[in-house]
């Protein structure tokens, strides 16, 4: 039977403990480490799962030599550590969004493909039991030719020192999975509002695809997570319907004309499908699969490096009043980017 994996992470916050649940309790892998700036703190994660805590990235990474390194750090302090550690040639699973800016995006991708790295970046939504069927019902022809699809995620303010906090932070997950379903998004035409507290807190995309589909994302930080559908996305096609309630919750699919759906919903025993967390460990199964393979990241920050692409287009729209194109995915050295767009309006 192969070592287990020795895995360290790189933050104390709330998400990362989850990355310390995660790598403490798989068989195949080994908490070897926890990086924090407070000792305390640090100290206190540490102990709870077993571990030894850290405060200097090199004392870790030379006591430990860790194989793979998680980041979970506060979402705009994540580009100096991530490349120090990709210069240090460590294989990495990060969380999103990889950082706020795409020269530094461009840095860490090209630093780590100099050196062929492991490089992930967690888009766990796209491992939830709904998200999943859907995509097989879409590849299926379940529900035809994409034509609309949306998404809507509103929930309360995660506070930071970015005025597109929500758009770049948590609606990454909305490029990130719209792409996943129905393709690449071709152009963007954005409405956002500062009205609550002077951050774009709220904002509504019209979006087109390349497969010619059109579609919309509704994003707030002046909303709720206690609201039931405070996340939902829907896909029509030529010949259906999909609804995803709350990521994790329910999926239905209709057929055109038919009054009646199909329903997924966890099983009274299937604790495991409707825990949100959950989707979390189900993309650690892939990606420790693909690592312990040599091969490449179930979802690769290249990814990370898209959304946040995307991001920008909507913030150009916004301050343009311009319809915002980009370039297919892929189309650069990483994958795409935005380029101005022939007029017209929001």
């Amino acid at each position: 039977m192969a070592a287990p994996l020795r895995v360290a992470i790189v933050g104390t916050g709330t998400w990362a403990e989850q990355h310390a649940r995660i790598f403490s309790r798989r068989p195949d892998t080994e908490l070897v480490g926890v990086l924090g700036r407070n000792q305390a703190r640090t100290s206190a994660r540490a102990a709870a799962y077993g571990t030894t805590p850290f405060t200097d990235l090199d004392d870790m990474l030379d006591t430990e030599r860790p194989d793979l390194v998680t980041v979970c750090l506060p979402n705009e302090k994540h580009f100096e550590p991530t490349l120090r550690l990709v210069n240090a040639g460590i294989p990495l699973l990060v969380e999103k969004p990889l950082v706020f800016d795409l020269a530094e995006a461009h840095t860490l991708l090209d630093a780590a493909a100099a050196r062929g790295l492991f490089f992930a970046i967690n888009f766990n939504h796209r491992y939830a039991e709904p998200v999943q069927r859907a995509k097989a019902a879409i590849d299926d022809d379940v529900i035809g030719q994409p034509v609309f699809a949306t998404w809507r995620f509103g929930g309360e303010a995660n506070h930071g020192t970015s005025p597109h906090a929500n758009l770049i932070e948590t609606q990454c997950h909305g490029f990130d999975v719209l792409e996943h379903l129905v393709g690449p998004i071709s152009s963007i035409a954005a409405q956002m509002t500062n009205a609550t507290y002077g951050d774009w807190s709220t904002l509504a995309l019209a979006l087109e695809f390349e497969q010619r589909a059109v579609g919309s994302m509704l994003g707030s930080y002046d909303s709720s997570y206690a609201y039931p559908d405070s996340q939902r996305i829907e896909v029509n096609g030529t010949k259906g319907r999909l609804v995803i309630r709350d990521t994790v919750q329910e999926l239905s699919i209709h057929r055109a004309g038919d009054e009646t759906a199909s329903v997924w919903r966890a099983g009274y025993f299937n604790d495991e499908a409707r825990n949100f967390h959950g989707t979390f460990d189900r993309h650690v199964d892939a990606l420790i699969d693909a690592f312990t393979a040599g091969g490449e990241p179930p979802v690769h920050a290249r990814a990370g490096l898209r959304a946040l692409e995307l991001a920008m287009s909507a913030i150009e729209s916004h301050n343009t009043g311009r319809r915002v194109a980009t370039s297919p995915a892929g189309n650069d050295r990483h994958g795409g980017c935005a380029r101005p767009a022939e007029g017209g309006p929001r």
